[in-house]
């Protein structure tokens, strides 16, 4: 980590060119790059706090700093299983869509090397049949979940809500899904609507991205992963192995959350992962997702990726909840302080969200081992304000008025509520 603290400086000044380069591709103009302050730990540790109390065996939050100095928090609040272990920051466990970030940088570096053309349509760029012949949506289009293609999770989950227990059981925890397989399970629906016209995440995008991965290298997914991303950064902790349903190695034990929630939790840690493979399989560390995000942000200087795939991938465009934009398998959230890029991800039993600065001078890991649970997603999201932002200021005293002398303001007690992200629209995977 320290080589790609050393490159921090390097690639600042490109970072902050990133944020704001919108023209050509019709991205949003946002609020500036966070500036991280000194984190709020007592608000960090509320929203993990939170998490448990809504049916989380346990949560944690690491927040790295990079720069001159380097800085840990590490903080945890319960179990990293039933049998009363506690949370461990430094184990692995299954990142969900969070894979999707790994796919987009295999993607850009066949981008720079010139063997796939992302404004070009993405059915030439893999096995023949796999997409219909007038299927014309671009691989861009696909990286920003704008080419009306159908999830199909979809089909599998059957409902929202229907994740768990028989679902999982039955269709998910030991099946092996061929990667054309769950495309063709896609292509039966049909375009759902005109190409760029609009967003709809779909975990089928990204397995379409790795199958173009695997027919332009003419090698498998899982191999192109470990030389181009995970051995390339020393990636103790990461591993692509589907269809292999244990984690090797320490390990939080996820649980999946059933739709009656008089009934116990259910582990759900082993299982293939092969229903979303390169949308979302990858398991990784805390520690391995900042060597990753920081050395992503750091675009040429960290040997990556480019600064132009850098620029292409944290060009963001809106999407329908609000502080959410997305760009080329990285998600932007506007907080108060400014924005961060990365991903969130859940897979049975297991959610987290992994952002950084832009300048990648500060990285956030929060996780939960608990899936099919709003309000551990919440608090999940509840915990990246306080970690980059710090403590909110407190309010100006509200003027009293003649006509209401003494009245209750809504702020009990004087605490401001802070600003809430929302949760997006991947909580299904």
């Amino acid at each position: 980590m320290a080589r790609v603290g050393f490159l921090r400086s390097l690639a600042a000044a490109a970072a902050g060119v990133v944020v704001v380069a919108t023209g050509a591709t019709g991205a949003v103009a946002a609020p500036a790059a966070a500036t991280a302050a000194v984190p709020d730990t007592a608000g960090v540790r509320a929203a993990l706090q939170a998490a448990v109390n809504a049916g989380a065996p346990g949560a944690f939050a690491v927040i790295r700093d990079h720069g001159a100095t380097e800085g840990k928090v590490s903080l945890t609040v319960g179990k990293a299983d039933l049998d009363g272990t506690p949370m461990n920051a430094d184990w692995r466990f299954r990142v969900g869509s969070n894979s999707k970030m790994f796919t987009a940088v295999l993607v850009m570096q066949l981008v720079e090397q010139g063997r796939i053309d992302l404004d070009k349509p993405l059915r030439d760029y893999l096995p023949a049949g796999t997409l219909p012949e007038g299927w014309t949506m671009t691989g861009r289009q696909v990286m920003e979940h704008r080419a009306g293609v159908y999830d199909h999770t979809n089909d599998l989950l059957e409902q929202a809500g229907e994740e768990t227990t028989s679902a999982f059981e039955a269709r998910i925890r030991h099946n092996v899904y061929d990667p054309a397989k769950l495309v063709s399970m896609s292509v039966a629906h049909g375009v759902q609507y005109t190409p760029g016209s609009r967003y709809s995440y779909s975990n089928t995008d990204f397995v379409l991205m790795g199958l173009a991965v695997e027919h332009i290298t003419g090698r498998p997914y899982a191999d192109v992963l470990r030389d181009e991303v995970i051995d390339k950064l020393d990636l103790r902790r990461t591993s692509f192995e589907v269809p292999e349903e244990g984690i090797e190695g320490r390990h939080v034990t996820g649980y999946l959350t059933n739709d009656d929630r008089s009934k116990p939790l259910l582990d759900s840690t082993e299982q293939t992962a092969s229903w979303v493979w390169s949308a979302g399989a990858v398991v990784s560390s805390a520690r391995d997702m900042d060597r990753f995000l920081t050395t992503l942000m750091a675009g040429s200087a960290g040997g990556l990726v480019s600064d132009d795939s850098l620029k292409q991938m944290t060009s963001v465009l809106p999407t329908p909840t609000a502080k959410i934009s997305y760009g080329l398998g990285l998600r932007q959230i506007a907080l108060s302080c400014g924005n961060v890029f990365g991903h969130g991800g859940i897979v049975q039993g297991f959610q987290t969200q992994s952002f950084t600065t832009p300048d990648g001078r500060r990285s956030v890991v929060v996780f939960a081992n608990a899936s099919n649970n709003g309000s551990v997603t919440q608090g999940l999201m509840n915990a990246l304000e306080p970690a980059f932002c710090g403590k909110q200021p407190a309010p100006a005293a509200a003027p009293r008025t003649l006509t209401s002398p003494g009245a209750d303001d809504g702020r009990q007690g004087g605490a401001a509520p802070r600003d809430l992200v929302p949760v997006v629209e991947d909580t299904r995977i």
